[in-house]
């Protein structure tokens, strides 16, 4: 099996094995488009940080960028605040890097974050 390969199967692994212990917390979430974020596997707790270029979560051991649209500023009942009020829902895959080789990247589908950083600068939201 080719390293690339290898590397994508891993890192889907990786995303799969952690699913959110009380995964209903998640049951009520939906997308811009009004579709359930949430498949019982793809959401997770995910600390998160605000640069100069937006906001990036912490998905499987990688920060990923995460688009604007995507972000709902709620709590969530039942959430257990081990990650500021931060998580993720989405899926792995794959693209090329620049150098010809392939790289796994994170598809943000819901990202929530707490309530109180819905006030954050345009230019970072």
């Amino acid at each position: 099996m080719s390293p690339n390969i290898t590397m994508f199967c891993v890192a889907a692994l990786l995303a799969c094995s952690n699913p959110a212990e009380a995964h209903d917390i998640y049951s009520r979430l939906v997308d811009k488009w009004g579709a359930p974020c949430c498949n019982e596997t793809d959401c997770r707790p995910a600390r998160f940080r605000v640069t100069p270029e937006g906001v990036e979560m912490f998905v499987a051991g990688r920060w990923a960028r995460v688009p604007n649209e995507n972000i709902q500023y709620r709590t969530l009942t039942g959430d257990t605040g081990d990650t500021g009020g931060g998580h993720w829902c989405g899926q792995a895959d794959w693209g090329y890097d620049g150098s010809g080789g392939a790289d796994v990247y994170w598809v943000t589908r819901c990202a929530i974050l707490p309530p109180n950083f819905s006030s954050l600068p345009a230019s970072v939201q």
